[in-house]
Order: C-alpha cells, then structure tokens, then sequence
C-alpha cells in the first residue's frame, strides 16, 4: 500500500483494511511478533477509496477478505456497486468491461483482477482487461485511468464528424481522437475541454481488437493505419523494452508489420468494412493496400471467435436457469428482527392472545381443511399450532409447514423458463409461496433504475403494501419461476401468518399433473414501456397489464344486454357508446381502452398511453381537442394520431398526406 510494488516479507494488518505492507517499507527489521495493525486501522479514520479523503463517516465493503472503505455517496456514483441488506458490495467484486457491455450476470461472476489505486476490477484475460493497464502481481493492477499523460496533449482528433462523417467546425474530444458536429449531438458547442460520452462514461480499448492508429506521418502516409492491439507479454522481448507508461500498449501494424507503443488519444475502434481513409486516395502504396486487406480479414477472425464463444456460452446457459440464492421463506422473515431491514420494512410478529382462534375439532374429518368451515381459512388467516383446536391436526399451515406440491422448472418455448407440476392439484389448494427479499417502494425503484441502466429486462417483484415488496430476483423459491397468463390456473392471496401479511399462490381449477403453472401478474407498467405477452391463451390481450380480451368483450356484451331491456333513452346511449373506434389512437392496438366523452369523438386510449394509471373521473375530453402548443381548443386535427393545433398554432403544421389528402402532422411519412 505504500510502494505499490510486490515480493516478499509482506506484514499483512490484523484490522478491517486487510491491507500488506513490506517490513523496510514500514521501518520493520523483521517480522513483528504481536499482530500487526495499519495506523488507520488503530485510529478508526479510514481514507475513501474512490476519492481518497479519510474520515469516520466511511462505511466498510461487506465482503469480508475487500476490506475498502468509502463514503456511501461515493459508492453510490458506480454501477457495479451492489447495495444489499447488510450493506454493499463494492464495485472491485463486479467486472466494470461487462458491466459496460450490460452483461450484469457475468459481471459479478469469475476470477477478478482489482486495480489497486480506484474501485476498477476486471475479468482476468485479454477479452475485459482494459489495454494500457499494468500488472502488478498475477491479480493487482493500475488501471489506464492512471496515465501520467496530460489531456491537453494527449489526442489526435480525426478531420470529420464520427456522426454523419462529414468536415466543417467539429467539436473534439479531450482524451480521443473522436470528433462531432455539435448539431449532430443536438448541443451548443461547450467552453473548454469536453470528452466524448463512451469517455465519460469510462469506456476502454481491449487486446486483441481492430483500431486505426495515427502516428504523426507513419510511413510518409497522411492516413490512419490499421492495427490490432497486443498484449505486451505477445509481443517480441525487444518492443516490450522500449519507453512506455500506463496507458501505453503496443500495437502489430498491418502490411507492414511493424510494432509500437501508443495511447487512447490516437486510437480509435476499426468498424466492419471500414475503408473510409482509402476512399478517392489515388496515390496508395502497396504496403497500405496489403494493411486494409489484412485488417479485414484479422476482423472477421476475432468476430467469428466472439461469436463462437458467445454461442456456446448462450448454449451452456440455455441447460438451466440464470443462478439465484433458493430460500424457504421471505428473507426478513426467516431472520431474528435485530437484522438491519432494507429500506422501512419492518417485521410484523403477533402475540399468542392477539392469533385468531378458529372454531373447528380435531375430531372433525378434515379439521381447518380445504373443504371445512374454518373461519380462519375463509378469513385468510392461517392457525398457529399453539391456538389452533384441533391442534397436530390442524391443514391450515400450508404457510409455515410449506406444502408444496411437487414442481420442477421447465424451459418453454417464447416465456423463457417455467414451472410444471408434477401431481395433480385440486381447485383452491395452496401452490407456493411467493418469497424473496423484503424491500421498500424506495429500494425497489432504486433496482428497477439499476435494472434498466444495465439492459436487465426481467424483473421479480410482486407488491405486498405500498413500502412493502417482494423481490424474488436475488433471492427466492421455484415461484419465481412461473410465467404470466391472460388465463391462469392459479391466483395469488394475501394471507396473514403469525401476525405478518404474506403471498401465497392458490390453485383456479383443477390442475393435471404435467401442466405448466401460471398467474396473471396484474402488471403495472411504469411510463409509456409495455412487455408483449406470449401466454398463447385464447384471450390474450396482447401486453401484461393489459385486461384479457375475452374477459372485457363478456363485460360489453353483458352492459349491451342490459341495456336493451331497459328503456329506449338507456338503449339510445349504449348504441352510441359502440361508436367508439376499437383500436387505441395512439399506438393503434386493441385492448382495454379509455373513451373520449365528448360528442361524435369516436378516440379511444389505453390508460399507459395517456400516462395515467387511474381512468380519468367525470366527463373527459381526449388530448385531440386541445392545441398541442397551448392548450386551447384545437381546429385542425392530425387524422392519424392525436396531435392538433389551434387557430394561432395551425400554420404549417399540417399538411396533405397521399392517402386521400387526409391531414398529417409532421411526425409522418
């Protein structure tokens, strides 16, 4: 921690640090005798990690052998930081290349090596570690973030816009040789430095990829020149030797094939069929020819590996579910309550006097069954062994005994992995509980917020109260596995358990042995994002969230059918309800939808595309009538979506479009 150096005679400190050191680098002669521990350990002042001020407001990494200390706001600022119950996972346990490529499974898993002076960690091997990084010992390194390079000198910036490749005024990048028309980023030209978004966001050059490379004028050639990126320990002993810092790594140019050190200032990615500098160049030696032929054959090499691996990775990941932690129950619940909750959950634990005392016998047939009359069971309360009347007898513990039929997981056709029983289950009979980590609205819109930033689109969290949530993705039971249906055999229940609210999934029907379990997950869906649905029942909506067709169609028909048998003023108004168009005027699918109430407007919406969760109260006007600009009653209407203008805004805003010169507004073709 001192010389950033290793060998031998490292005195390791006894404290939370976890820290070596080498005995000179300490002023030690040998080995101490008594346990040794660091000065910070001693006074209880450990420095933050990522922005390297001490105090004693840091918090710890929960992992035991990391011992790094960092402030939580500090933390909070990286992706791969995972926050869990007991605390967090720093991000020198999660691979920061596969959290760039938004591969979250694989980035926590496998073999890490940790950059020892910031929170950087990365996969062993050429395909994450990031080029320029240097090794320290076999899983010690300093990143490339550490180049003693100044910016200001560092990049060469090509000559045309990495947008729409085109010259003029470009805005340069700081720290590559990227270039862009500021209008092409839709933003004003900035003051002073400015890096490129794949800069700030901390994305790096891999070994073992395809770049141009400038090198002032290489070769007396005024173009970049292909190359791969080497990993210094494949190239010959004499290159090794040459001059280079941190952020230098060698690159094997094509055609000539040659070697040199370079930086990310004068390297940037080579793009499948790239020949753009070759283009209208009449004066192109051979050895340039040769690189361009050689770059694109070397590309279609490394990419035919990648997708080779990638194939058999899918292929090997195909044979059995994404891993998660398999518990009993929901986490909080199975933990003594001195056990810090996530977020303002808080464990609800009833007193013996305060359990209701259901009224059945043990000498009933099937005491507290599910044909009985326990008041319990119909009230949804499960009886505790030590109130129930009939006692050792008593069937209304499925929670706490968990009587589970026996089901094993299943891999469908278009839904991804299932759950299949594997007896027969009897309508009304208790499936499974629904079980995972107890977490609040605040944690769970924090994880839905990381889900989304790292392209994870399967989500498991089931709502129980407002601040109370059960999420099943880290941790859970085999119902975590089973798929959404517009027509399930099953129902989830809130059931009360020893003075707690728990999730239980309940049987709809009869259910055979070998029959695929299901629930309607009731989703809500947060902004305009919706999840097509592959259930394949007859009634299928289309979406989750959405209401089955069927189930909605009975409902209009039953109103329909009411309606004629009262009076004619009542009939009057129902027929002209079906005047409403069947589709959503916005995105143009069926479904349940909202009607607009104002007279001949046959518009309808679904809720999700009028951003509403709720359908509107009173009489409503749909957004057709009033000005997209100010509000006002609108005059001219866009005939293919709900964009309309007013007599100040109308103007240009629409025009005839070819489909018999009905009025469009400018967001169509």
């Amino acid at each position: 921690q001192i010389c950033e150096s290793s060998g031998e005679s490292l005195v390791p400190c006894e404290g939370e640090c976890c820290s070596v050191f080498h005995m000179e680098c300490l002023g030690l002669k040998a080995m101490p005798d008594e346990k040794f521990v660091c000065a910070e350990c001693k006074n209880g002042e450990h420095t933050c990690f990522s922005c390297k001020l001490p105090g004693k407001d840091v918090k710890r990494c929960s992992v035991n052998t990391c011992g790094k200390f960092y402030h939580e706001a500090c933390v909070r600022k990286f992706a791969t930081a995972l926050f869990e119950s007991r605390g967090f996972r720093c991000p020198q346990h999660c691979c920061t290349a596969c959290s760039m490529d938004k591969d979250i499974h694989k980035a926590s898993k496998g073999r890490m090596v940790r950059c020892l002076r910031c929170p950087i960690a990365y996969h062993s091997g050429d395909g994450c570690i990031a080029a320029g990084s240097l090794f320290v010992s076999s899983h010690i390194l300093i990143c490339s973030n550490h180049s003693k390079r100044s910016h200001s000198s560092s990049a060469v910036n090509v000559g045309f816009c990495f947008v729409c490749a085109r010259g003029g005024k470009l805005l340069c990048c700081e720290s590559c040789p990227a270039s862009f028309h500021p209008e092409c980023l839709n933003i004003e030209m900035p003051e002073g430095c400015w890096n490129c978004n794949d800069c700030k966001a901390g994305k790096k050059l891999r070994y073992k990829q395809i770049v141009w490379v400038k090198l002032g004028n290489y070769r007396q050639v005024r173009w970049w020149w292909p190359a791969e990126i080497c990993n210094p320990r494949s190239v010959p002993l004499n290159i090794q030797g040459l001059k280079h810092d941190i952020g230098d790594f060698p690159v094997f140019f094509f055609g000539s094939h040659d070697y040199y050190w370079v930086h990310q200032g004068r390297v940037f990615p080579y793009v499948e069929g790239d020949k753009s500098f070759a283009e209208g160049q009449t004066s192109i030696n051979k050895t340039f020819k040769k690189a361009l032929e050689e770059a694109a054959k070397r590309f279609q090499e490394l990419k035919a590996q990648r997708e080779s691996k990638e194939a058999l990775e899918i292929e090997r990941n195909s044979r059995k579910p994404p891993p998660y932690k398999h518990i009993k129950v929901s986490w909080l619940l199975s933990v003594p309550v001195f056990i810090l909750c996530i977020g303002k959950v808080q464990i609800q634990v009833a007193d013996l006097s305060e359990i209701p005392r259901c009224n059945c016998k043990p000498s009933d047939e099937n005491p507290c069954g599910l044909e009985s009359e326990c008041l319990n069971r119909m009230l949804q309360y499960e009886c505790h062994p030590q109130v129930c009347p009939a006692g050792e007898r008593c069937q209304n513990q499925c929670f706490t005994k968990r009587l589970y039929p026996d089901a094993e997981i299943i891999k469908t056709d278009r839904r991804g992995w299932g759950l299949r029983t594997k007896r027969s289950i009897k309508k009304g009979e208790f499936v499974n509980e629904y079980v995972g980590e107890l977490i609040d609205e605040e944690e769970c819109r924090l994880r839905i917020k990381r889900a989304h930033e790292n392209s994870v689109t399967n989500f498991y969290m089931l709502t129980v109260t407002k601040d109370r949530i059960i999420d099943a993705g880290p941790k859970g039971n085999y119902s975590r596995f089973m798929n959404h249906s517009c027509n399930p055999n099953c129902e989830t229940q809130k059931w009360t358990v020893n003075g707690d609210i728990r999730v239980g999934l309940f049987a709809l029907c009869d259910i055979p042995a070998g029959m695929e379990l299901t629930f309607n997950y009731n989703l809500d869906c947060l902004g305009n994002g919706r999840t097509e649905c592959h259930c394949g029942a007859e009634n299928c909506s289309g979406f989750l969230g959405v209401r089955p067709k069927t189930a909605f169609a009975t409902a209009n028909e039953e109103k329909v059918k009411n309606a004629k048998l009262k009076q004619k003023k009542r009939k009057i108004k129902t027929e002209q309800k079906q005047m409403h168009e069947d589709n959503c005027f916005q995105c143009g699918d069926g479904g349940e939808l909202v009607m607009c109430d104002k007279k001949d407007c046959p518009k309808a919406y679904h809720l999700l595309c009028l951003n509403l969760t709720q359908p509107p109260f009173g009489k409503w006007e749909c957004p057709w009538h009033q000005c997209d600009v100010c509000s006002n009653p609108a005059v001219s209407f866009c005939e293919f979506c709900p964009h309309s203008f007013c007599r100040d805004h109308e103007k240009g805003a629409l025009v005839a479009s070819a489909l018999d010169g009905h009025l469009c507004c400018s967001a169509h073709d």
